[in-house]
């Protein structure tokens, strides 16, 4: 794992986006193939509320078997019809076993008890992309508590040990996702953090396939900064993200 906190910004950026092909070898067999050949992954999302419907949506619509997943999977029926063949409802514990790929898109104060309910199984994925946010919603303490931490970054990696996290989605609601999906002209930038290298290729790739451009900011610090209300939230170019995430410590 690379301790981003010891690099320099720029030396980070270098590093994260020329070492992404590099790492792979270190992937699972079927993820390497996967990222290798452009062959699509099976992905999970823990949550399928407003959030996780949209997003796992957009990755149904781009080809990839997607599993959404919640307490009453019955009630799904419409979010899986609405997002197309490739798509699939079931409990938490059968879109784990699914997936290469999970989404993590449940309120943040979900995201303990995750941990301790499948946090050896999540370990095993090549990715878990971490779009929960900490809000006034989640309570006052576990804000702070958060905060303590470092931010949600480093705050769900302590939560989901072991896990090979990326936070991407963080910074732009789910309403807006559709509209600036595959947007003519200059795409959507989208900031991604982590300080896993094949997990960055990972979610790069697929931030890419549903028609964004990810922009690595730095480790798992930086997840703080993707947060809603911060300076990297709403909608940028991805040059604007790299000038915004420059300023950022």
């Amino acid at each position: 794992m690379t301790n981003a906190m010891s690099l320099d910004r720029r030396d980070f950026f270098g590093l994260a986006l020329g070492g992404l092909a590099l790492g792979l070898a270190a992937v699972s067999p079927r993820a390497a193939r996967a990222q290798a050949t452009g062959a699509k992954l099976k992905i999970a999302t823990i949550g399928a509320g407003r959030e996780g419907g949209a997003l796992g949506t957009l990755f149904a619509k781009a080809g990839h078997p997607v599993m959404f997943s919640s307490r009453h999977p019955e009630e799904l029926k419409d979010l899986v019809a609405a997002a197309g063949p490739s798509a699939k409802a079931g409990t938490v514990a059968d879109a784990i076993a699914f997936a290469d790929v999970v989404l993590l898109v449940v309120p943040y104060g979900a995201v303990e008890q995750i941990g301790k309910d499948y946090g050896p199984a999540l370990a095993g994925k090549v990715l878990v992309m971490d779009v929960s946010n900490p809000t006034a919603r989640s309570g006052e303490e576990l804000v702070k508590w958060v905060e303590q931490q470092g931010g949600a970054g480093l705050a769900t990696a302590k939560l989901l040990p072991g896990a090979h996290l990326v936070r991407a989605f963080n910074a732009i609601g789910y309403a807006k996702l559709p509209e600036l999906a595959h947007r003519q002209g200059d795409p959507v930038g989208m900031p991604i953090a982590g300080d896993d290298q094949n997990a960055l290729a990972i979610a790069s790739r697929l931030t890419k396939e549903v028609g964004f451009e990810p922009v690595v900011v730095g480790g798992l610090a930086m997840g703080k900064y993707l947060n809603v209300g911060t300076p990297l939230a709403g909608v940028h170019t991805p040059d604007e993200i790299k000038q915004i995430a420059a300023t950022l410590k």
